[in-house]
């Protein structure tokens, strides 16, 4: 039994697309929050009649505010997850496991079902999503091949897990924190990339392509992330299009720099971003470099090796 949380600002044209793909879930939660961020569209009434349709809906409305994709979003979350615990506790509830997932998201008709079976047979998950695919020329592209850190949207924590990581943070890049505290606590965090999720909207192109990485610039240096991280990152914007969110991801990242913008307060995520991150990074590499060895090799001398045969 799980309960979902789903923050909408300004989404009337995708909202119903999304709530569908919810409500034809093979497993359905046992209670949904939809958090209206002050939307000035039809968004509102489109919820309204969605409620009034199935009871185990619910909506709560805050103030108008600019759509902000570093602070304020951390604070729509929470409150969502602040409200649904409450009325949990309450009506006294039963749930194991508590989901989000953005507005933009369109999530296979199993997702749910398939994302709980992982937790039955690994008692230590406690994070886990799906993979993340965007639509590109009428084909679906994955936005990452990472496996243990899980998406942002379409996320499910395990009870035990989500209070044991402290909740959600009421900080910038809060999905990142809580895949680090539940590591760092011994549980494994997993994306699943075999169970799709479509996102109808490029991650972090909300507010346009360039301030969405420009931000994503400042979140890295709030989380006090090593620079040798940072031009690793920039390296790998560089290679997809559209070829200028590497230099947008820089220039938020340098901007805050030398503003000395505020950094996390929290030791245990400066640190691990300063250097343990960086070691597992290192350490994936040399794994990803040691498994094309064999596949090098192959195909490099066995070739030359056959066609010396074919010549005597």
């Amino acid at each position: 039994m799980y309960i979902l949380i789903m923050p909408v600002k300004d989404e009337e044209k995708i909202l119903c697309d999304v709530i569908e793909s919810i409500i034809n879930q093979t497993v359905k939660p046992v209670l949904w929050l939809i958090v209206d961020d002050g939307s000035t569209d039809n968004s509102p009434k489109i919820i309204q009649d969605f409620v009034s349709k199935y009871d185990w809906i619910k909506t709560i409305q805050l103030p108008s505010h600019p759509r902000d994709i570093i602070f304020h979003v951390s604070y729509v979350y929470k409150c969502g997850f602040d409200h649904i615990l409450k009325y949990c506790n309450d009506n006294k509830m039963e749930y194991n496991f508590i989901a989000s997932i953005d507005a933009d998201t369109i999530l296979e008709t199993e997702y749910f079902e398939k994302i709980l079976h992982k937790f039955d047979t690994n008692e230590k998950l406690g994070i886990a999503s799906g993979g993340l695919y965007h639509e590109i020329d009428g084909n679906l592209t994955l936005s990452t091949k990472v496996e243990n850190f899980p998406s942002g949207t379409g996320r499910v924590w395990s009870k035990k897990c989500f209070f044991d990581t402290g909740g959600f943070s009421l900080e910038p890049s809060a999905d990142s924190i809580s895949n680090i505290k539940a590591t760092l606590r011994g549980w494994d965090t997993k994306r699943f990339n075999e169970i799709q999720m479509v996102e109808k909207r490029l991650t972090s192109s909300a507010e346009g392509l360039w301030n969405g990485y420009k931000c994503n610039g400042y979140m890295s240096y709030y989380l006090n992330k090593n620079p040798i991280l940072i031009l690793l990152g920039v390296f790998q914007y560089t290679l997809r299009r559209p070829y200028y969110i590497g230099i947008a991801f820089l220039w938020g990242y340098i901007v805050s720099f030398i503003k000395r913008e505020e950094r996390t307060k929290d030791k245990e995520i400066r640190e691990y971003f300063w250097t343990q991150r960086l070691m597992e990074y290192k350490n994936m590499v040399i794994k990803r470099i040691k498994s094309l060895v064999p596949h090098i090799i192959k195909t490099r001398f066995y070739p030359r090796e056959r066609q010396s045969k074919l010549n005597r």
